[in-house]
């Protein structure tokens, strides 16, 4: 059983130290606005840079390695993101990669070919014109490679077809009952993998 080694309470948030790496909530960093600015954020869009926070996590890859990932998130869902990921980890649930999508220049074409994981993006749905769920930071990508979005015959990222067949569970993939799909769902997310009109595995949403 993993432990923590030091918690204490900072006015930035909970912040935890784990095996000397340091996890938790805290606000975004003046050098990471910079570097969002232009990017993944925009000043005339939906959320103000205020309203969203750095979550530091702990992850284990899929070659079982320990690493520490980035996760902007809006602030209300800062404590769902953190507790998600730490069970996540204590189970040692895989996932590839944990990025802020300025790594990708704000693409998410870019970002899933490279199966990162990562929520906020000040972008629009999916063939459509209006903002998506990430552009609040409300809602997060795992996997999705392993977990793509299906409408019809669009499929992305290009390379998720090879996980189209749901019955057949491989690393990385998110499944009904799974402890992805649960550490989510009793929080009170939606999950793209249950929706009607289309499929999005790698979706989770909360909030408005």
């Amino acid at each position: 059983m993993k432990k923590y080694i030091l918690a204490f309470i900072l006015t930035l948030g909970i912040t935890f130290f784990v095996y000397g790496e340091e996890t938790g909530i805290f606000n975004i960093p003046e050098e990471l606005k910079t570097e969002m600015t232009g990017n993944s954020y925009n000043e005339n869009g939906p959320v103000k840079m205020n309203e969203l926070v750095l979550v530091k996590v702990k992850y284990v890859n899929f070659n079982d390695e320990e690493k520490t990932g980035s996760i902007i998130i809006n602030k209300k869902l800062a404590n769902d993101i953190l507790d998600i990921f730490n069970e996540l980890y204590e189970a040692r649930y895989p996932i590839e990669k944990i990025n802020i999508i300025d790594k990708y220049g704000n693409s998410d074409e870019l970002s899933m070919e490279e199966n990162n994981t990562y929520a906020f993006s000040m972008r629009v749905k999916t063939g459509k014109k209006s903002f998506s769920k990430h552009a609040y930071g409300l809602a997060i990508d795992i996997n999705p490679v392993q977990n793509p979005y299906i409408k019809n015959q669009l499929i992305t990222p290009e390379s998720g077809k090879e996980y189209l067949n749901r019955s057949i569970t491989r690393m990385g993939m998110i499944i009904k009952g799974d402890v992805c799909y649960n550490a989510f769902k009793k929080r009170g997310w939606t999950w793209g993998g249950e929706w009607k009109s289309l499929k999005d595995y790698q979706h989770f949403e909360k909030g408005k």
